[in-house]
């Protein structure tokens, strides 16, 4: 899969660009600031329809502006694609595929794509369980369309049960009612998870190895589900032992909205011990990982965004990473980086198709081009 045309209006600091793309690497160089990463994060909403910085859609648009638009043309299995999404104060989010409005945003989940590695990818290690819940369901949802459909009752029904626990409501037919619906969705976002992260941990240590080096460190994923501390791994079981305590602190406190991913290395919380170059080390192989598992997952290659990728990492891990995603397992690349020399060497590797932007201020300025 390949994104050929990228056309902004009014999206973030972009007041208008249009960009056409080489089917391999695009590189985008200036300060930071500029609006390198706004551009990124535009090819993201088209996959997404959200912003990858989680930020409300009102904020995607320029400041003094009451409307904004992202479009992007794909050629997608053989077949081209063009979708669209539309913001207008005011007014709901348009996002088209094809000319046709989605009724529902979720249909379009997995269907383009995308893998991007930010700085902000270490909130994964140092962040709290949400981040990394967050991270699981949005890897899983783009290769299972039922995982999707599952988690979207699951939090429907905790909002439901976490609202009769705020209202004080004792009627025990209502609670069986909304915990069916749980036990029903927990059981399966349970065993998805688990096979995932069993699948992931396989390819994510091999990724750490190539990068950080062949026997320097040890790392692991280990899934912590909340149903493996049910009595007989049932989500009802888990609610029936929690239910005077959520009645007291009036929201539910166990199910898989609790569950997370330990990290580790060399057996210790990665968290705690990881120094920056071996946290940043950590989270690339977690995207390249995370690509591999969707690149299988879907039977297209996934789009690939580095955003200020080699900062904080030495000159042997630089390397190795520019050997792994210039190599024939990876499609169509997006770069960002203040460094001309980290884009130069990138683009000698290839020896192929490549494109070139300066970006200034919101501004793109073809540079080389060799399409």
């Amino acid at each position: 899969m390949q994104l050929n045309k990228l056309t902004l209006l009014n999206f973030k600091n972009i007041s208008e660009a249009t960009l056409e793309m080489s089917p391999k690497i695009n590189c985008f160089l200036g300060d930071n600031g500029m609006g390198k990463s706004n551009l990124l994060d535009a090819i993201y909403v088209l996959s997404f329809c959200k912003s990858f910085s989680g930020v409300p859609d009102r904020m995607l648009m320029k400041l003094q502006c009451d409307c904004a638009m992202v479009k992007g043309e794909y050629l997608r299995r053989d077949a081209r694609e063009e979708v669209v999404m539309g913001l207008s104060a005011g007014r709901r989010k348009s996002f088209k595929r094809g000319g046709k409005e989605y009724d529902r945003l979720s249909s379009h989940i997995g269907t383009f794509p995308l893998v991007m590695v930010a700085p902000n990818d270490v909130d994964l290690i140092r962040g709290a369980g949400e981040e990394r819940r967050k991270w699981m369901d949005m890897v899983i949802s783009q290769g299972d369309r039922r995982y999707l459909d599952m988690l979207i009752r699951y939090n429907s029904a905790l909002e439901q049960r976490n609202k009769l626990l705020r209202d004080g409501v004792v009627d025990h037919n209502l609670y069986m009612a909304v915990e069916m619906v749980m036990d029903g969705a927990a059981s399966y976002l349970h065993a998805r998870r688990r096979e995932w992260v069993e699948k992931l941990t396989v390819l994510f240590g091999r990724y750490y190895r190539i990068i950080a080096g062949e026997g320097r460190e040890t790392v692991e994923l280990r899934y912590e589900g909340s149903l493996d501390e049910s009595p007989d791994g049932s989500m009802t079981a888990l609610l029936d032992g929690a239910r005077r305590h959520d009645e007291a602190v009036k929201h539910t406190s166990v199910g898989p909205h609790r569950d997370d991913i330990a990290m580790t290395l060399d057996d210790m919380p990665m968290r705690r011990t990881g120094s920056q170059g071996q946290c940043k080390t950590f989270t690339v192989a977690l995207r390249m990982a995370q690509y591999e598992f969707l690149r299988e997952a879907s039977g297209v290659r996934p789009l690939l965004l580095l955003d200020d990728i080699f900062d904080k990492l030495d000159a042997g891990r630089v390397e190795r990473i520019m050997s792994l995603v210039t190599s024939d397992d990876f499609g169509q690349i997006f770069i960002t980086d203040t460094n001309r020399k980290h884009l130069d060497e990138i683009i000698s590797r290839m020896g192929s198709s490549y494109r070139l932007w300066n970006v200034d201020d919101g501004v793109f300025t073809s540079d080389d081009v060799t399409l």
